[in-house]
């Protein structure tokens, strides 16, 4: 874990965790991205759509998310109900439209590959339980949820992706 001073110039109020050493990763390009911080802007900047994130890129030239959606949010966008499909609702072009201009405008202020996001993926499958995607204490745990969906990592990076992944 890493942590930092709440206040640099006062020690005593205290350290706030700043993310997980483990997760961070290289780019190609040899510049370090810091995942636990990067992670918590996508999420902020992409807004009510996405409701959880891992940051995809290690050796890679660029960086990439596999997202999951804010369900309530999503279907409020499309003015969808229920019944319809997740894999239906993830592609639909209103959460599609937001998503994009939230992440867009996250990369406006970005001036390095170590921060700028190139591609997303919208997931329909929550993160499993059963095959470790989630902690004891609820948090993604990164590493497995990449080693799961290594093929719709494949399918970010892809020279032709389909239509699922959305270019920035």
């Amino acid at each position: 874990d890493a942590g930092r001073l709440v206040d640099a110039n006062d020690p005593a109020k205290g350290i706030l965790f700043d993310g997980r050493l483990a997760e961070d990763f290289k780019l190609s390009s040899g510049s370090w991205v810091a995942v636990g911080a990067l992670r918590i802007a996508v999420i902020a900047a992409a807004s009510p759509v996405m409701q959880d994130a891992v940051v995809t890129g290690a050796n890679r030239d660029w960086i990439g998310l596999l997202a999951w959606p804010n369900l309530a949010a999503c279907r409020n966008l499309a003015g969808a109900t229920d019944e319809l499909p997740l894999q239906e609702l993830v592609a639909d072009e209103a959460v599609t439209t937001k998503l994009v201009a939230g992440l867009q405008a996250y990369n406006a202020n970005q001036r390095g590959s170590s921060t700028r996001v190139h591609r997303v993926m919208l997931m329909s499958e929550p993160p499993q339980i059963d095959a470790n995607e989630v902690t004891d204490k609820g948090y993604i745990n990164q590493r497995a949820v990449l080693e799961r969906r290594a093929t719709l990592v494949e399918r970010l990076y892809a020279t032709k992706p389909g239509e699922e992944v959305l270019i920035l």
